[in-house]
């Protein structure tokens, strides 16, 4: 499973808008790919989140993003989503990785 982890600072009194852009690109990103994302907000800090994005495989994930990021609705979508990052800490950081095995110990 391919795996993309992005890391980011949200504006906090823009964080329902942000969560809004994300549900409508899922939208456009399951048209072409089977995906599951975690967003997760930070407990130090009251603008860092991470997106942790699972693919079935890279291939499928690479082939696909060329086609969605193609799409006008996603450009836009992107736009929107700088808009709502911290201006000083306007990073995004992206990352690759391959999930190796999972475990789930809830009772």
């Amino acid at each position: 499973m391919f795996v993309k982890i992005y890391q980011y600072h949200i504006k906090k009194e823009k964080e329902v808008e942000y969560l809004s852009i994300q549900e409508k690109a899922g939208e456009i990103y399951k048209e072409y790919l089977d995906f599951h994302t975690i967003y997760l907000k930070s407990k130090d800090s009251d603008t860092k989140w991470l997106e942790i994005t699972f693919y079935r495989d890279e291939d499928d994930y690479k082939k696909s993003i060329e086609i969605i990021n193609k799409q006008l609705e996603i450009q836009e979508l992107f736009k929107s989503f700088q808009s709502v990052l911290v201006s000083e800490k306007n990073e995004i950081t992206e990352e690759d990785f391959l999930k190796i095995k999972e475990k789930y110990a809830f009772k």
